[in-house]
């Protein structure tokens, strides 16, 4: 089933994903998971524009680029759980029509950045994003949750953000407490959720729309940066 698999991950790019990662689930608890054994990661990076746009807060570029990418990752999400329904497996793609928040929380029993990083794509930075070697934080991700046996990829459990603190510095809100990931972390210990929610939704106010989104630890965070300098105005 290797070749179906590489089939699976080919077709993905083909679509449009700009990282695939398979991962095992076999740490996080089973109802989390909903029993299922493994999960494929998938991104899509930002355009490199919208995000140099964000430097002084968000856009309404920047709001019709996310939302556009949000559409396009569940399309995604359903076609890989779809692909291995097709092979005869069980999946559970986690798109935003069937993932439950839990509106005290503010979270997800699996996030999506959890099955990233199992699948080794990348860490969890101080602002609590997902942060990967080619885009940064850059990068909006889906996940889907299988009963295929994977050929998963090396987890990631520590942070590489050391001393960095320009997300935390950078924060509209000061929500970013500043202390580095690591697998066995809370969330909260890296942010106040709350206070990062109240400070997007304001900001997107002043634009109009009744949405949270801010972006102001991407832009900042020197991984993004790398990626914009990779990818030249216009290019």
């Amino acid at each position: 089933m290797e070749q179906a698999f590489d089939e699976l991950r080919s077709k993905l790019f083909s679509r449009g994903a700009s990282l695939v990662g398979f991962a095992d689930l076999a740490d996080i608890p089973e109802q989390d998971r909903k029993g299922f054994t493994h999960g494929i990661s998938i991104g899509v990076a930002i355009d490199p524009d919208i995000i140099r746009g964000i430097e002084n807060g968000p856009t309404l570029e920047y709001y019709d680029e996310y939302t556009r990418l949000n559409k396009m990752l569940d399309n995604l999400a359903d076609f890989a759980a779809g692909f291995l329904a097709g092979k005869g497996y069980e999946a559970h793609p986690q798109s935003t029509t069937i993932v439950a928040h839990d509106r005290d929380t503010l979270s997800t029993p699996l996030p999506h950045k959890t099955v990233a990083t199992r699948a080794g794509l990348g860490w969890i930075g101080k602002c609590a994003l997902l942060v990967t070697e080619q885009f940064g934080s850059a990068i909006r991700i889906t996940s889907v949750l299988t009963n295929a046996s994977l050929p998963a990829g090396a987890p990631v459990n520590e942070s590489r953000c050391g001393n960095c603190t320009l997300c935390r510095d950078a924060c509209p809100g000061n929500a970013v407490r500043g202390s580095n990931w690591s697998v066995d972390k809370n969330r909260d210990d890296l942010y106040d959720v709350h206070r990062c929610q109240e400070t997007a939704i304001r900001l997107m106010s002043r634009l109009g729309v009744s949405y949270t989104l801010c972006g102001k630890c991407i832009y900042i965070c020197p991984w993004t940066q790398r990626y914009l300098k990779a990818h030249g105005s216009g290019g």
